[in-house]
């Protein structure tokens, strides 16, 4: 039996409520629990005098030493008794060590460089001065104690007007003169160490504020587990959702679908890796720098417009989620967790050994390294601070508002997103949502352009010729994108990709003749484009043949890719938070327009960090090492084969294709599904599964090349499909699941997904 000793600072535990819980959940796990101080260990004897819960009440024994303890009490009550318990710790494994404060989690966060992305800029504020300085770049400032909990202490300012500041403390707002503010700060540095970043607020449609808290824990296994997800809402007139300050929490789900609808599920699941990732990753840094594991932390996390995640503040011993039943999840995770630790303590040593063996090696490695590597992440540090700090605001005034138009056959969307991204790092511009490519969407779009947009940037749709000329009539654009002439609809055109180029070429007859003309040099069907009375400027997109606009050098990452581009003669190193080799493309057209219009490669390079849209190549870690791969809102043959580039560069072991229905193909769907099939063989996939009428043809083609017809199968029924899943998918494997949105195979992404959820 596991003996589970709880180190607190108070003597009695009946004023520690969570103790009566812990001696519950441990007797029901068959463990002998028990509560002590550490004025009542008695090392000669080796037995403590400790209290046991026991016919409804606490009374007192003496105890052997524990297999492990549970370490609960206040670091700064227990510092008094720093002797007995470092002396404990030589001889008994502890559970729950301290990762710091929130200062030097950021720190360790920072140097170890792979969260630093999401980390708000912070500077200790030494004196008035630099606040100042600091609230120059970023006009809305968090000013708060380093150190601070539940809320407390935190200040909001913002300049208004030339000379006044405006400063909101819990509830209330008063406005300061600079001098005034001067004194307030001042008083608050006497207090202690205050830090300062800039305020980057989540709200929602009703205009609360709120944040994420993502509880994890280890569970008993060993393994990071999450014990909770759930928003904190400020009340009105609040902008403090923590629940000590009057702040409320509601249930997941329901409020990403509130907030989010599509995006939903996509939220969900990105917000359950980040926390799992970032657990996983600070584990490693403690092993690493202090021979120590962790078992449980507390993130609170923020999305900004594009919905990057920003970390406000990582805790290493959270409070209980506000939910009895939660409560009791996190007592039986730390109890598991405590009965894994006293049975495996010495292969963690072990573990941690090799760890610590390893990152000295690394350090060794490093030092030996060319210093020129140095001075380059020097200035890629640097620009990357005055890219962050930069306002440029000014649109040129001898150009015209730039009306953009963004047509093709695929990346229409997210040609738009990058775009959109970029430009609204200067500019306040004018998006159209989601998927809405009408014409009935741009004539709404219409009446919701306005005079404050410094930019426009439109996704023209196209089923049928006409169309795009209609588009044209509504909203004329003087710059346009053609991404690509593909066999998307080519149905609707007898089969002819000429057809299908001639009813993308309205958009060049019908834009402004002096514009900005953006082409794909590599696409082959793009020189059946009528470009030929154009009269405007035509600049060119490519990867494979010279263009204008060229990427080099380009890298899968772990869920992005990276390029490298000549911008002024300079090279730049570029990143985007999506897969696949054609999403490349889609970033130069943006890249390409953006540098037309005169943005810097930084504030570019920060644009193309953005907001993906749902469903678009998005990646799910599952549990046993399965990476699932959602591909499903549109599917045409060359997405397809994009989508299986992306499998196969990505894939550790097994690489399994789902795929679904391409529509509108007409009289060439058996030509492009025999294709399909036999690209599936050509990349080597280890299971391919069709659903969805005539699709078998794709199987057929596969099998006719040389596929073990025992790794094809065919399906017209999903729940068919999915009983065959939970046979066949083994650790390890990487899943793409591929289909048009009225295929509906984001149903076989959930079930994979909630099957085999970590």
């Amino acid at each position: 039996m596991t003996i589970i000793g709880m180190l607190h600072h108070r003597l009695d535990p009946r004023t520690v409520l969570k103790s009566y819980a812990f001696a519950a959940v441990a007797q029901a796990e068959g463990a002998q629990f028990f509560y002590f101080t550490p004025k009542s260990v008695d090392f000669d004897k080796r037995s403590i005098r400790g209290k046991v819960y026991e016919n409804g009440d606490w009374h007192e024994k003496m105890l052997p030493f524990p297999d492990v303890i549970y370490n609960a009490g206040s670091p700064e009550k227990l510092s008094v008794s720093k002797d007995i318990i470092e002396k404990l710790k030589k001889e008994i494994p502890f559970t729950t060590h301290s990762i710091g404060n929130k200062w030097n989690v950021m720190k360790r966060l920072k140097e170890a460089k792979e969260f630093e992305s999401y980390l708000i800029p912070t500077e200790v504020v030494e004196n008035v001065s630099l606040l100042h300085n600091f609230m120059a770049y970023y006009k809305k400032v968090v000013f708060k104690p380093i150190d601070g909990r539940k809320g407390k202490g935190i200040y909001f300012i913002s300049k208004v007007g030339r000379t006044n500041f405006e400063v909101k403390k819990d509830r209330e707002t008063t406005i300061y003169s600079q001098p005034q503010l001067d004194e307030l700060i001042r008083g608050q540095l006497s207090t202690g160490t205050f830090i300062v970043q800039p305020y980057i607020q989540s709200v929602t449609k009703s205009g609360q504020v709120y944040d994420f808290r993502l509880h994890v824990q280890k569970n008993g296994e060993g393994k990071w587990v999450i014990t909770t997800i759930y928003p904190r809402i400020a009340p009105n007139g609040s902008i403090i959702p923590n629940i000590n300050n009057g702040g409320f929490t509601n249930y997941l789900d329901p409020f990403l679908e509130q907030e989010f609808k599509e995006e939903a599920y996509d939220i969900r699941r990105m917000l359950e890796h980040f926390s799992l990732s970032l657990a996983r990753h600070l584990d490693e840094i403690q092993k690493e720098q202090f021979g120590e594991v962790i078992d449980e932390i507390g993130i609170d996390v923020g999305l900004d417009e594009q919905r990057k995640i920003w970390m406000y503040e990582v805790n290493w011993r959270p409070g209980c989620p506000p939910a009895f039943y939660l409560e009791l999840d996190v007592v039986i995770n730390t109890i598991k967790y405590a009965m894994y630790l006293a049975k495996n303590q010495k292969q963690i040593k072990r573990e941690i050994r090799q760890q610590k063996k390893n990152q000295d090696s690394a350090e060794e490695k490093a030092l030996v390294e060319d210093a020129s590597v140095e001075e380059a992440l020097a200035k890629e540090k640097t620009l990357t601070k005055e890219k962050t700090l930069a306002k440029e605001k000014a649109l040129p005034e001898e150009k015209a508002i730039p009306i953009i138009a963004i047509t093709g056959s695929a990346g229409k969307t997210t040609s738009k997103a990058f775009l959109a991204s970029v430009l609204s790092q200067k500019w306040n511009i004018f998006e159209s949502k989601d998927y809405w490519n009408t014409t009935e969407h741009t004539k709404k779009h219409k009446e919701e352009i306005n005079a404050s947009h410094e930019a426009v940037v439109l996704e023209y749709g196209m089923a049928y010729p006409g169309i795009i000329t209609n588009h044209c009539s509504i909203i004329q654009p003087n710059i346009s994108i053609i991404t690509n002439i593909g066999l998307a609809h080519v149905g609707n055109f007898d089969g002819d990709i000429r057809g299908v180029a001639k009813a993308k070429s309205e958009l060049i007859h019908g834009m402004d003749q002096n514009g900005l003309l953006i082409l794909n040099k590599d696409d082959d069907n793009s020189k059946y484009l009528e470009t030929q009375q154009f009269k405007g400027k035509v600049l060119t997109v490519g990867v494979h043949r010279t263009a204008d606009y060229k990427a080099y050098d380009i890298q899968y990452k772990d869920i992005g890719m990276t390029f490298k581009i000549k911008l002024h003669g300079q090279e730049t190193l570029m990143y985007i938070p999506i897969l696949g080799e054609h999403h490349v493309y889609n970033a130069l057209n943006a890249v390409a327009v953006a540098d037309y219009l005169g943005f810097s490669p930084e504030v570019i390079k920060a644009g193309l960090n953005f907001k993906k849209p749902p469903r678009r190549l998005t990646i799910y870690n599952c549990r046993d090492d399965i990476t699932l791969i959602d591909d499903t809102v549109h599917s045409h043959p060359q997405g397809v084969r994009a989508a299986i580039d992306v499998l196969t560069n990505i894939a550790k072991k097994r690489k399994v294709a789902i795929i679904g229905q391409m529509r509108e193909l007409g009289d060439l769907r058996e030509e492009e599904y025999r294709k399909v099939g036999e690209y599936i063989y050509e990349q080597d996939i280890d299971l391919f599964i069709t659903y969805g009428f005539r699709t078998e043809e794709m199987g057929a083609a596969a099998k006719a090349k040389g596929m073990d017809p025992s790794k094809i199968y065919h399906f017209l029924n999903k729940d068919e499909l999915h009983a065959l899943l939970e046979k066949v998918i083994k650790p390890h494997d990487t899943i793409l699941v591929k289909g048009a949105s009225k295929t509906n195979m984001f149903d076989t992404v959930k079930f994979l997904d909630q099957k085999y959820q970590e």
